[in-house]
């Protein structure tokens, strides 16, 4: 028998960190609200029972935002955007902590939510999944709508589905419609529902790709479509301009994968002001034993052992660095995690000033497998 033809879906949780919050402050409903503040930024409960919010007016530092509800969004407030210019926009605008706990756990719930109708799922993040719905036998669109019944019933959340032939079109299609939406496309939808959309909208063509592609006059999917593939390949080199001349048509292949092991888990901070590694040495070394710490809790509370802990660096003129360390036998020890990287802190310069320090455990291992190596190890060891 042939396979059944393709059907992804991409669902996107709608603006997920601000909604998980309008369930805890459900007055702020329908108010442009920030997610981004730090702890002193936590609601006061007053005597009356009523909250007061901080504002986006009144924060002073270098925090960035992390989302924002569909209000601020519509005064020009955006994830990734610093704090002090989304102040700039929206000076009343809700200003709230990020609470990842809470995130995680709803992230928990609408992912099991989901695997209950189609558990042929691809974890994508916090807020985001691909699912392979094309061995279940149901029309896309009651399909599309059950799963969205099932996320808001188990969350209270709304989320978005876009579902197509592939992961690229469901990624692009999921945000048609936001918020709530469902957009079900065939690929000979593209050139009506997709070429008018600007290159920007492909997952892997960043900033500096589109501005490349904006002096060569590509401003569309559609206008990527009709490039002269020389010409492409000039600018971009062999690979990356066969692979535009495909995605603009639509095309991909990815299958969705269901299992995967992460290659890496890191902890960062970016710091409030810059600091310096002399004067400021014991602040550092504090923000430092609590990032080495927390990744020690990741490593466990996951499973894994790292054998090469890194460090990353970023100056007050925003160059980074980084350094790892491969250490003898993997560990998910907070003590020895620190020490090999305070080993690798001794190999960069410390002259400037810092305006982010982080730490990553990589060549991870199950913790089970490891422990099963080391003692297959030890017995065949001579007494």
């Amino acid at each position: 028998m042939n396979p059944p033809p393709r059907r992804i879906a991409h669902l996107d949780m709608d603006a997920f960190y601000a909604s998980v919050e309008l369930l805890r402050y459900p007055d702020l409903r329908g108010q442009p609200v920030v997610i981004g503040g730090r702890r002193d930024q936590q609601p006061v409960q007053l005597a009356d029972g009523t909250r007061q919010y901080s504002r986006l007016r009144d924060y002073v530092g270098r925090g960035v935002i992390t989302t924002a509800t569909y209000e601020a969004r519509a005064l020009g407030v955006g994830s990734a955007m610093g704090v002090m210019k989304a102040a700039q926009l929206a000076p009343d605008a809700v200003l709230l902590p990020v609470d990842f706990d809470a995130y995680r756990h709803y992230s928990r719930l609408f992912k099991a939510a989901v695997a209950e109708i189609a558990p042929e799922i691809e974890d994508r993040g916090i807020d985001e999944i691909y699912i392979d719905l094309s061995h279940i036998d149901e029309a896309s669109l009651p399909l599309a709508q059950r799963i969205k019944r099932a996320v808001h019933e188990a969350t209270g959340l709304s989320c978005s589905i876009g579902i197509t032939p592939n992961k690229l079109l469901s990624k692009i299609c999921s945000d048609l419609e936001k918020p709530d939406g469902i957009t079900i496309l065939g690929l000979e939808d593209v050139p009506l529902r997709i070429w008018p959309l600007p290159v920007r909208k492909i997952n892997g063509i960043g900033p500096k790709a589109t501005e490349k592609l904006t002096v060569l006059g590509i401003h569309t999917i559609g206008d990527l479509a009709q490039a002269d593939a020389a010409t492409l390949q000039e600018h971009f080199g062999r690979s990356y301009a066969t692979w535009l001349g495909e995605v603009c048509r639509g095309i991909d292949e990815r299958p969705v994968v269901t299992s995967s092991e992460p290659k890496s888990i890191s902890r960062e901070t970016t710091f409030e002001r810059d600091l310096h590694a002399r004067h400021d040495r014991a602040k550092l070394s504090e923000i430092f034993t609590a990032l080495c710490t927390r990744l020690a809790e990741d490593l466990q509370r996951r499973a894994y052992v790292s054998r090469t802990i890194g460090i990353k660096l970023r100056y007050e003129d925003f160059r980074s660095v980084t350094r790892d360390l491969t250490l003898p036998s993997p560990t998910a020890d907070a003590a020895t995690i620190r020490r090999a990287a305070g080993e690798c802190l001794r190999r960069v310069s410390l002259e400037k000033k810092l305006r982010l320090i982080g730490v990553r455990a990589s060549a991870l291992t199950a913790a089970a497998e490891a422990a099963a190596a080391n003692e297959s190890l030890q017995g065949e060891l001579p007494l």
